[in-house]
């Protein structure tokens, strides 16, 4: 592992002879350690280390048979379950570069994806099989299609079937050109703002950011004892509840794996509480990630509505990023399990672990309200940091450990990894200002903030304000055009099961929250909010939903 290398948290990017680690390495460590060990579970298909370990081998030999050449690009379009991660594993081995795919895509948006990342090859469940037989026109340089069964037909004569591919090793499998820290993990965001840009991390930084908050961090030069030392045992079971095509599922499911954990994955396609809590009962899940309230919300409704169904006792650590995850919600949970630890993370694809609230039996719970990690800060535009009570609002940004920047993208990259006083930070666009004892207050993203006759108004903060309310299973806000004000608050309710959406009631329950500036001037009833499978808004959609509504558009 001992070559040369980029770190891209450098103050200047010089090139080192430092070693750095590499997932591929790190996962066979621990197949060798650990090799009885359960590594990956979805219903009754089980698989230890050693059989997670020689399918992924399967894979790599498979795809450096047909020609891959170092760092090229592969495409999952694939839902969650084993294969992803074995997969990705087999793409680690022989220096091969993931790419994700939203399994809603259109073949416009799928053309467009799979065109920029230069993918080589597909790996794709067998639902997708008449979507990828229309791609291969489209994108020519897809060269090898391999398909997951999953009983929807029989596989195309153009594809290979993943069984045969995980099958075709006999032993471990090293590229020719070997493995590096350098070796890339790319994770495509956005698509509701533009195009959706490859955030390129390199292996080493991930690693250095998912360990970032332990309380015996690996050391930055690899060395095998220090590691065995850490990993002494087999580790937790984790349960990504997002999906593993997005940061915080995978993020989650790709340390656990490093942590010589279990992955363990639903059989549904789509998030149910009943599923998820059956699941941590059966499997004796420890851990899970989700996406704030919009999966919290649903798992406390179903514990509240059956307190006596589950024995959730194994689930220990639930860790949530990329939503809001209200206070109400968290000491809901705390009722049912109270030893829970919640890790609400400021996050994103472009910065891991930039802010953290922990909420446990023993402290109190609060919402979007965030301790800054070491290494963040709050900066305004011209580079000044933002001071503690001074009431100034700025975008917070991170330093150290962050992506080489977007793939085939140098404007975008230069926007978001900015140069500040010779340190470079990752600055995705969260707004906040820094409150008198430190912590963080978060107002949302700049790009759907609201100006209204001359305020700004974040989005989120209404949004928090309106899911209080007893009637309101969920909410988007958005600013439609207005001839007074320049844009108008309006606000999109799903309301509970049973429950009306009074238009008047929840603007004085908002009200109450914030200043009357920030209230809504229209609340229109929708039947859902239709949050993407990563628990996000599209604001694009929802804004052209209410022009419509209103008349607008």
């Amino acid at each position: 592992m001992g070559v040369a290398r980029l770190r891209s948290g450098d103050v200047t990017d010089t090139t080192t002879d430092a070693a750095g680690w590499n997932l591929a390495d790190i996962w066979e460590r621990n197949a060798d350690r650990f090799p009885g060990a359960l590594a990956q579970l979805q219903g009754d298909r089980s698989y230890t280390w050693t059989e997670f370990d020689r399918r992924a081998d399967g894979i790599a030999a498979n795809l450096l048979a047909a020609g891959a050449q170092q760092q090229d690009k592969v495409a999952h379009y694939l839902y969650n379950g084993p294969e992803y991660l074995e997969s990705m594993f087999g793409l680690f081995k022989a220096g091969l570069v993931p790419v994700n795919t939203n399994y809603r895509y259109t073949e416009d948006e799928l053309e467009y994806l799979w065109t920029n990342a230069d993918a080589v090859a597909v790996i794709f469940h067998g639902t997708f099989t008449e979507r990828c037989a229309d791609m291969r026109t489209r994108t020519p340089g897809v060269r090898t299609w391999i398909w997951v069964d999953d009983g929807s037909g029989p596989c195309p004569d153009w594809a290979v079937p993943y069984e045969t591919a995980a099958a075709s090793a006999t032993g471990r499998v090293q590229p020719p050109w070997g493995r590096s820290p350098d070796d890339l993990y790319i994770l495509y965001t956005g698509g509701t703002t533009g195009m959706p840009k490859g955030v390129m991390w390199r292996q080493d930084d991930m690693v250095g950011s998912l360990d970032a908050p332990s309380k015996r961090p690996l050391p930055a030069v690899p060395g095998w004892a220090e590691f065995d030392e850490r990993i002494a045992k087999p580790g937790p079971r984790n349960l990504p509840a997002a999906p593993l095509m997005h940061g915080t599922g995978a993020f989650n499911a790709m340390w656990n794996l490093v942590l010589a954990g279990a992955v363990i994955t639903m059989q549904g396609r789509h998030f149910d509480p009943v599923e998820l809590l059956d699941t941590i009962q059966r499997d004796k899940v420890n851990s899970i990630s989700i996406v704030g309230d919009a999966f919290a919300k649903p798992i406390l409704k179903a514990l509240d509505a059956e307190p006596d169904r589950w024995d959730i006792s194994s689930l220990r650590v639930m860790v949530s990023s990329g939503v809001i995850w209200a206070a109400e919600t968290k000491a809901g949970l705390l009722r049912h399990n109270g030893r829970l630890i919640m890790v609400d993370s400021l996050g994103s694809s472009e910065a891991i672990g930039m802010a953290s609230n922990t909420t446990t039996a023993e402290s109190t719970a609060t919402t979007a309200k965030f301790a800054l990690g070491p290494n963040t800060r709050v900066l305004t535009e011209d580079g000044r940091e933002v001071q503690p009570g001074s009431g100034e609002r700025g975008r917070v940004a991170l330093r150290g450990r962050t992506p080489v920047g977007y793939y085939k993208d140098e404007a975008k990259s230069a926007a978001t990894f900015v140069l500040h006083d010779g340190v470079r930070w990752s600055i995705p666009g969260d707004w906040a200002e820094v409150e008198a004892d430190g912590t963080l207050k978060l107002y949302g993203r700049g790009s759907q903030c609201i100006n209204t006759g001359g305020e700004k108004v974040y989005p989120e903060e209404v949004e928090e304000a309106l899911k209080t309310h007893p009637s309101v299973a969920d909410a988007a806000v958005v600013g439609v055009p207005d001839d007074r004000f320049g844009e108008a608050i309006t606000a999109l309710v799903e309301p509970h099961a049973g429950d009306e959406v009074d238009e008047a009631t929840l603007i004085a329950h908002v009200r109450e929250h914030h200043a009357a500036y920030k209230s809504p001037k229209r609340v229109l009833a929708v039947d859902t909010i239709g949050r993407a499978p990563n628990g996000k808004l599209d604001y694009k959609r929802l804004k052209a939903e209410a022009m419509e509504r209103l008349g607008l558009s």
